[in-house]
Order: structure tokens, then C-alpha cells, then sequence
């Protein structure tokens, strides 16, 4: 079938070569990533439970929750949770199969609270949180053919992915699941709420950290600044290890001591007090915000993983990339991909794709250009695999 596929050489200098480069990651405690969490595992816990029951997933979209900030009074050594947070799922789910009703309520309200449990050690979630659902209702007769069986597109939309990572987008991507991660067993007293941004300007880097800190944990102010001090030295030797470049951490550079000023929290995340978050304001599906490269501003978390393009080509587009240049080894350089789909028409024949490959010194042009077509062929053939049953079963992020 027709796949509409366009692959060209990029005569473009790579994005690692570039004088500058600019790139942001929202950490998993970020407003705007809770908000992408929360509605991603709705989702991910709907589309299970259609399976489970009905042997295939029904329509549903869950891509929108705003999360509205609370209010808090933190100290240290203590702090108080004064007003709670309060989250909004909205979207639309199949509530009704052949008069059975589906508990599409307690389901995503299940999810929400269950991902906040399980991810964020320091919040109450039974306390500290208000949870209200206006998710909307869809109906289905499974005695007819429903449509996410015909794997048609219910989008008009497109996706984008690039392939690999420079330095300074690693640096960016690994310094956060850094902190999220290892660090935190070594720094308890720092939260979840993190922003990494990091400038290339030639071979220097800078690395500018947010990391909310949590009060309970932490003495006074000397405790405080210590706890700096060493975080930034140990990301500092992390960040190192990814690159010969020069190297420099910054943290909570907001901080104003003699003021008073610390970026102190109660629960380690800024959604405490005041700070909202919004699906799909935050980074993209590979994980990073990257105004130096392709992108769409698709949000992605919550949509349907079988026939919502604008989920589905996003990952796609990425693994495609990857998959590119993993076997042309030095050949290839850079690979962008770029896919756009048409209402109505199948998943797997998009309007138009385009692969654009920067290739390396003497590589011919088009050496890799039936690979990368079949590549991109067999991907977009095979989107259950590669895409719809990987998330279902956690293993893709979409954020």
C-alpha cells in the first residue's frame, strides 16, 4: 500500500556542530509533566481494561487535566499543606458496550491516584489532593464494526522525530532521571519537581537546575546551602561523563539568602503552591524540549494508542530515526523524520512522510535511501507492535 514516502539527503550542518544549542526537560514532578502523567495513565488503564473485557481497545481520549495549584507554608524542618491541589480529567471515553456500563469514572480516578502514590514519595495523595472528573461519555455496539478496528486515522495531524541525541540534549535527558534517580538516594532531602535547562554556546555548557527542596527534611539554611553544594558538585561529575566539553551546574539560582528566599517546598513539588501544570506544555515524546530541532506541538499523553495519529506518529517518527541511524552506523549523521496523516484514511498510509538524512564525508547521496524508506515501511505497517501494545504495557514514554 501506498505509504507516500519521501527520503532525501540534508546538506545541513549538524545540530551538534551548530555555535549553539538550546534544550529544556521538565522533570516528572514538573506541573505541566504530572498533568501529561496523570493523563497517560487513564489512558494506559482504560485501554487495559477494554482489552481485558471486550478484547480490544475502545475509543477514548484523555489528553486534557489541568492540575490547579494548592497552597503550602514551608519551613524548614516542617511546612504545611494549607489548601490541596486540585486535578481535572477531562476527555471523552466509551462508557456504554451493547447496555453494559463501563466504570470509565472510577477507572481514571484509580489511575490518577495510583500514579501520584506510586511516583511522588512525599505527598499525601488522600489528603493533599482533590481529584474531580468530567471525563464524557461515547457509545459502542461491538455487533458492528468499530473503528479503531479499521485503524483509521481520526486525525488530521503529524508527527516528528530525530535521531541521535547531541551531547547537550543528553546532558539535558540524563541530568533529570539523575536527580529523579541515583541522586535521590544519596540527597533525600531534594524533591521531584525538577527543570533542566541547558546552553551550548561553542564548547562551553551550562546546565541551569530548578530542584524544589523539601523542607521536612532539612535543618536550616547552612543545611540547605550544603545540600546545594553537593548536588551540584555531583551533577557537575555526571555531566562530565557524557562530554569533553566545558561544564558548568547552576541551581535554584533564584535564591536570594540574605532575603530569605529558597526554593523550599513541603512535598518537593511547586504544584503545592500555586504553580499549575497542562498536558502537552511540556516536553515532547523523546523526552526534551528542543527549539533547535524539528517538533510538534502535538500533546501527546492521553490520546488513544491505536488510531490517534498525533500519539501514534510522534513515537513512531522517533523509533524510525533511531532505528536509522543505529544501522548505518557513521553514515548517517542526523535522520529527521516527519509523518502526516489524513482523517479518516489508514494508520499505516500516511499523506506524506519524509526522511532527511544528513550523511557523513564521502557517503554518496542516496546510499541509504531504500533502507530507510523500508525501515520507515515497516514501522508504519506494524504500529501495534511498535507503538499501541508497548504502551499498553508501560514500556514507552510520552513525555
Amino acid at each position: 500500500m501506498a505509504k507516500n514516502i519521501t527520503v532525501r539527503e540534508l546538506k545541513s550542518e549538524p545540530v551538534e556542530k551548530k555555535d549553539t544549542e538550546m534544550v529544556e526537560r521538565k522533570g516528572i514532578g514538573h506541573p505541566d509533566s504530572v498533568a501529561d502523567g496523570i493523563s497517560e495513565q487513564v489512558s494506559r488503564a482504560l485501554s487495559r481494561y477494554y482489552l481485558k473485557n471486550f478484547g480490544r481497545v475502545l475509543h477514548h481520549n484523555t489528553d486534557e487535566c489541568q492540575i490547579v495549584g494548592g497552597q503550602a507554608t514551608p519551613a524548614f524542618g516542617g511546612g504545611a499543606i494549607t489548601e490541596p491541589i486540585y486535578i481535572l480529567l477531562v476527555g471523552r471515553a466509551t462508557d456504554k458496550v451493547n447496555g453494559s456500563t463501563i466504570p470509565v469514572k472510577d477507572i481514571a480516578e484509580d489511575a490518577a491516584r495510583n500514579y501520584l502514590k506510586n511516583t511522588f514519595r512525599e505527598l499525601n495523595t488522600e489528603k493533599d489532593v482533590v481529584i474531580a472528573t468530567k471525563i464524557g461519555p461515547g457509545s459502542v455496539d461491538l455487533r458492528g464494526v468499530y473503528e479503531t478496528q479499521k485503524l483509521l486515522a481520526n486525525d488530521t495531524s503529524f508527527g516528528v522525530g530525530f535521531a541521535p541525541f547531541t551531547e547537550a540534549e543528553r546532558i539535558t535527558f540524563e541530568t533529570e532521571t539523575y536527580i529523579n534517580g541515583e541522586l535521590k538516594k544519596q540527597i533525600p532531602e531534594s524533591g521531584m519537581d525538577v527543570k533542566v535547562m541547558t546552553s551550548r554556546r561553542g564548547d562551553k555548557i551550562v546546565v541551569t537546575c530548578a530542584v524544589a527542596m523539601v523542607g521536612r527534611h532539612i535543618h536550616d539554611r547552612d543545611h540547605y546551602v550544603s545540600i546545594k553544594e553537593d548536588m551540584r558538585e555531583k551533577i557537575l561529575d555526571f555531566a562530565t561523563k557524557i562530554t569533553s566539553r566545558e561544564v558548568a551546574v547552576h541551581i535554584n539560582t533564584a535564591d536570594d539568602y540574605e532575603s530569605g528566599i529558597y526554593y523550599n517546598t513541603v512535598t518537593g513539588l511547586s504544584m503545592e503552591n500555586g504553580d499549575d501544570g497542562s498536558v502537552g506544555r511540556g516536553n515532547r515524546v523523546n523526552g526534551l524540549i528542543t527549539p533547535f530541532r524539528p517538533m510538534s506541538l502535538e500533546a501527546a499523553a492521553g490520546k488513544n494508542p491505536v488510531t490517534h495519529v498525533g500519539k501514534i506518529y510522534n513515537l513512531l517518527s522517533n523509533q524510525v530515526a533511531s532505528k536509522i541511524y543505529e544501522i548505518a552506523g557513521g553514515d548517517v549523521i542526523e535522520a529527521n523524520v516527519r509523518i502526516l496523516s489524513q482523517i479518516g484514511k489508514p494508520v499505516s498510509e500516511p499523506l506524506s512522510s519524509n526522511v532527511d538524512l544528513i550523511l557523513g564525508n564521502g557517503v554518496r547521496s542516496g546510499k541509504w535511501s531504500s533502507d530507510a524508506e523500508s525501515i520507515l515501511a515497516e514501522y508504519l505497517d506494524n504500529t501495534d507492535k511498535y507503538v499501541t501494545q508497548r504502551i499498553i504495557r508501560d514500556e514507552l514514554s510520552v513525555f
